[in-house]
């Protein structure tokens, strides 16, 4: 892999992890989720202005994986209200590397060599052992909420209607303990949804002449559901809920064009499964996110974890 594709998909794991500890700062997922998806879109909308049309053989991918995003976005919202933000982040990247080794090499016909697969095993092997300790830790019982670590009293105030339709699920997940299995169900399904779209996407990007023109309109695409959804449910209403917590939702939106964006291009020009592997390194900004924002433990597992993905990455590059 070329060291300006790594370079890139590092960014991209930095500006996903910070797009998604926005999101789960907002106590109120479904707002949060909201703004994150109109920003997207919004920024969808104004690239496809200036980019290029995507060719037609890239429209049947690009309509497939707009909605695995939306399930992705639905599965990561449901994880989140339930579930610690250092516990469910590393399980729902940390599936997903191994899953598109397998699905790059049946779908697309693509082996990575033996350096390449070593670095995937090495930095999966710190990916999921991340995870795993995060399933195994206890939390006293009078742990502060995770989601609500970084909130103003203003947000407070605003998502407080909110916050009572989803108080049961933040008994149950976010408070702390052992997450409950629906958390950890809605984690590993986000996991195979990303293993989903991200293989989806290689074929889509590759087929469409433009890298720029496909994050353009995916975004557009995906980013109206769940606003969509909120607006239903809300009506008259959303405007109000949304306006003290906009500049944080926005903004999440913004960076998660750009982390996918970079990613999207990376997979024109490198194997898809070390993009993958390469990608979750998120794993690790998110856990030291968690540890300075959330007040959460970044411990020794997680170190251990930091230097097998170095490893994996010295690894994916000596096969270049």
């Amino acid at each position: 892999m070329p060291p300006i594709v790594v370079a890139a998909v590092l960014l991209a794991a930095l500006t996903h992890a910070s797009w998604n500890a926005l999101a789960h700062g907002i106590r109120d997922q479904l707002l949060a989720f909201t703004l994150v998806g109109g920003g997207g879109s919004l920024c969808g909308a104004v690239l496809a202005c200036f980019a290029p049309l995507p060719a037609a053989g890239a429209w049947p991918p690009l309509l497939v994986s707009a909605l695995l995003h939306v399930v992705y976005q639905l599965l990561l919202m449901r994880s989140f209200q339930m579930g610690e933000f250092g516990q469910m982040y590393p399980i729902a990247r940390g599936t997903a590397p191994l899953v598109v080794t397998v699905l790059a090499a049946v779908f697309v016909h693509e082996l990575p060599d033996a350096w390449q697969l070593a670095g995937v095993l090495l930095a999966s092997a710190g990916l999921v052992g991340v995870a795993l300790w995060g399933l195994r830790r206890k939390k006293p019982a009078g742990h502060a909420d995770a989601g609500a670590a970084g909130a103003t009293e203003a947000d407070t105030s605003a998502e407080s209607a909110g916050a009572a339709e989803s108080a049961e699920s933040d008994e149950g997940g976010r408070g702390g303990g052992t997450p409950q299995w629906p958390a950890l169900a809605a984690a590993v399904g986000t996991g195979l949804a990303i293993a989903s779209y991200t293989v989806v996407d290689g074929i889509g990007v590759r087929a469409s002449g433009t890298s720029l023109g496909y994050i353009a309109w995916l975004m557009l695409l995906e980013g109206l559901a769940i606003p969509l959804w909120a607006l239903a449910r809300w009506r008259g209403a959303l405007v109000a809920r949304l306006r003290p917590i906009a500049l944080r939702g926005l903004l999440g939106g913004v960076l998660s064009v750009a982390a996918y964006g970079l990613v999207l291009w990376a997979q024109t020009r490198a194997p898809l499964a070390p993009v993958a592997a390469l990608r979750e390194s998120s794993i690790i900004a998110g856990a030291a996110i968690g540890a300075l924002f959330f007040k959460e433990r970044f411990g020794w597992p997680r170190t251990a974890a930091s230097v097998l993905m170095v490893g994996g990455i010295a690894l994916m590059l000596h096969g270049t």
